[in-house]
């Protein structure tokens, strides 16, 4: 019998098809192409935790680093039931490249466990984050690999994993995790700054298409850490927010949904579906709707190659990772729709978590208006190198990201040279 191929695999599989065309299109030496595509580290660990009815149950575990040659591993852990090896590898794999089109002095990292946080208790989710974490600790550390929230995990667990792996230590180490609270050296600027950055792709994206960001409308999947900030933002800045989806459902308003509102719906039906001032739809309609701008911002593999097809946007700026597949690229490039990749429009978070990650180091909190005006210069910085290559070489956004970012690995890949 052939093997099912997981979602993870496919994430993976992707990953690797990126890598390999972007390595074809910069001449990428073949040995440095050799070593990236295989991880550096994969560890797999078994967590025993004790349920709260007195029985124990094992939960499975990893943290991958992919490459550290530009610096520490840097990259979330994710708390979700299909979460595999596979998955964690694929995702560590993009952080290599992300901090890297954005020039962050980190390697890429990234860590999962396979379970549903929304079943477990406040203790057991306690006692699963620390034996994770000391089953991984050998692998974290301030130079080492430094994790922060990804899906389903957030601040309170960034402090239980600091507080254990300090404890194991006994030693404090503020700087071994990111996006933790702000009372043990957290920074303001960490919860919203994907979105920040997400918002600075498309502002940039909409000036070189000539287009006017004031009254533009745009579709958003997901509503949580970064739908949720980003549809605020995006309205803000004088958008019409006309459709938005979760799990639970889509809800579309043409005149644009009222976000306060609809963020108020959320925290009492724990879904946007059964919004009072919007029409529900389905998430494949939302896609289709005529619009500017479409976010996916939820998990991957939301636009394939038959929702790329009838596609209704102008534009396609990546909050989420992964959430376009192979097939739906070349769809969307005949059809004329820009898309600025995870790579690139997602790097706010990690743009924080690196200014974070210095002033726990520095044991100095910078001024919230300069955390901003950094955060706002990286991402732009990295908009303009990636446009640039893309006229250059008269490809994509989503390629020319990879070729620039595998330019600057394998610069010190070499630099470093190989060890014995």
């Amino acid at each position: 019998m052939e093997p099912v191929a997981t979602p993870g695999a496919a994430a993976w599989a992707a990953m690797l098809v990126r890598m390999d065309d972007a390595a074809t299109l910069i001449g990428l030496d073949p040995d440095v192409h050799t070593l990236l595509r295989r991880p550096r580290v994969v560890l797999e660990v078994s967590i025993p935790v004790r349920m709260d009815d007195g029985r124990v149950e094992v939960f499975a575990g990893w943290r991958v680093h992919h490459d550290t040659t530009r610096g520490p591993g840097k990259g979330g852990i994710r708390f979700h039931p299909d979460v595999d090896a596979d998955e964690v590898t694929a995702l560590a794999a993009g952080m290599t490249f992300k901090t890297a089109v954005v020039d962050l002095p980190f390697g890429g990292a990234k860590g999962g466990v396979r379970c549903d946080p929304t079943k477990l208790s406040l203790g057991e989710l306690e006692r699963l984050t620390r034996r994770y974490t000391w089953e991984i600790s050998p692998m974290l550390g301030p130079d080492r690999d430094i994790p922060a929230p990804d899906v389903n995990t957030d601040g309170r667990v960034m402090a239980w994993l600091m507080d254990t792996l300090s404890m194991i230590r006994n030693e404090a180490l503020p700087a071994s995790v990111t996006g933790k609270p702000l009372a043990l050296g957290g920074t303001r600027a960490h919860s919203g700054a994907t979105s920040t950055g997400v918002v600075v792709c498309v502002r940039a994206a909409f000036a070189e298409m000539g287009m006017d960001v004031e009254g533009a409308r745009a579709v958003i999947q997901g509503f949580g850490k970064v739908g949720g900030p980003l549809a605020f933002l995006l309205s803000s800045a004088g958008m019409r927010v006309i459709a938005i989806s979760d799990v639970g459902g889509a809800v579309y308003n043409p005149a644009g949904l009222q976000v306060a509102e609809l963020s108020q719906h959320v925290a009492k039906a724990g879904t946007v579906a059964g919004f009072e001032t919007s029409e529900p739809i389905t998430e494949g309609e939302m896609w289709a709707l005529d619009c500017e701008l479409a976010v996916p911002a939820a998990l991957d593999g939301a636009i394939t190659a038959e929702v790329a097809e009838r596609f209704g946007a102008r534009l396609l700026v990546e909050a989420a990772n992964g959430p376009t597949t192979t097939d739906a690229d070349p769809v969307l490039e005949r059809r004329g729709i820009r898309v600025v990749p995870d790579i690139l429009a997602n790097a706010g978070g990690v743009t924080a978590s690196y200014f974070e990650w210095a002033q726990s180091r520095q044991g100095y909190a910078w001024d919230e208006d300069l955390v901003a005006t950094r955060l706002r210069r990286t991402m732009e910085t990295g908009f303009t190198a990636v446009w640039a290559r893309a006229d250059a070489l008269g490809v994509t956004l989503r390629r020319a990201a990879f070729a620039v970012a595998l330019e600057k690995v394998a610069e010190a890949i070499v630099a470093r040279g190989l060890f014995p």
